[in-house]
């Protein structure tokens, strides 16, 4: 896992556009702006890789070249808890996505379950469960072994992705890793995150679940976002002081505790952002360490 905190922006910087249209210049920009993670956005693919093989292990060379930590999120077309013809294009999209990420020598690949639909929750669970189970069977037979599937807090209630549920498909199915966007899980629980021990709590949560080690190299996502009853509505930049949550504060118990998350910035300005939040968790680390000498 990850030898340190890491940040990077989830997509291409909008100023990258300005230097380079190539896509294995991307772990070089993000070096030289002091990240070391990029999420690639397959967010729009179909049932096959929409990269061609040659240019995703280019990609993987830069990145390592560079100190760049890899991820891709999947498809958004993708709902393991619909009907028949829905599940079996979302699994093929999930296959296609995992094999390029391998290709790129992505560590993860985040996806969002799907929808509860007229499913009693647990109903909808089991299937996607399911669902997750014969993808990881398909992997296997293709020799796709190395990287993870990570099921993603949902930021709408109407989605299947609570914290509970995304650990417990964590815990019955193999080869899976949870991807915690702490902007969906304030707005799907209308404004979770209030106070550090909102934050201290979900890592003890994951702990509890799925041992230290996880909770320790989480991936995250992380904005500041409105919300409605109905979940999430649109992300925010870290300065819009009225939204939530509030970085300090997981910064804080990521120094307290030593974890080594890789953060992954949603946030409009996605580069920018990701250098203030790399920028807090260094001063919180060095404010831990002043004290500990005192």
């Amino acid at each position: 896992m990850a030898d340190r905190p890491r940040f990077g922006p989830a997509g291409v910087p909008l100023a990258f556009g300005m230097v380079s249209s190539d896509l294995e210049d991307i772990p070089r920009f993000l070096r030289e702006e002091g990240l070391d993670a990029f999420e690639y956005e397959a967010i729009y693919w179909g049932k096959k890789p929409q990269i061609k093989r040659e240019r995703a292990e280019r990609l993987k060379e830069k990145a390592r070249e560079n100190d760049v930590w890899l991820s891709m999120h999947a498809s958004y077309f993708v709902n393991l808890c619909g009907k028949k013809d829905v599940v079996e294009a979302s699994q093929k999209r999930l296959i296609a996505c995992a094999t390029a990420a391998e290709w790129m020598g992505a560590h993860i690949v985040v996806f969002h379950p799907g929808y509860y639909g007229r499913k009693l929750r647990n109903e909808a669970f089991k299937q996607c469960a399911q669902s997750l189970r014969e993808i990881i069977q398909s992997l296997d037979s293709l020799g796709v072994r190395q990287v993870k599937l990570g099921p993603e807090t949902s930021g709408k209630v109407a989605q299947l992705g609570s914290l509970d549920e995304v650990l417990r498909l964590c815990n019955e199915v193999e080869r899976m890793q949870p991807a915690i966007d702490w902007a969906h899980l304030h707005a799907r629980d209308m404004g979770r995150f209030r106070k550090v021990e909102d934050f201290r709590n979900v890592i003890a949560q994951i702990e509890n679940q799925l041992g230290t080690e996880v909770a320790r190299d989480l991936h995250c996502h992380f904005t500041k976002i409105e919300f409605s009853d109905k979940g999430e509505r649109r992300h925010h930049t870290l300065d819009e002081q009225r939204y939530g949550p509030n970085f300090e504060m997981l910064a804080e118990v990521i120094a307290e505790f030593g974890l080594k998350p890789v953060v992954i910035s949603e946030s409009p300005l996605l580069d920018l952002d990701a250098v203030k939040m790399r920028d807090i968790v260094r001063r919180k680390l060095a404010e831990k360490s002043a004290s500990s000498m005192r």
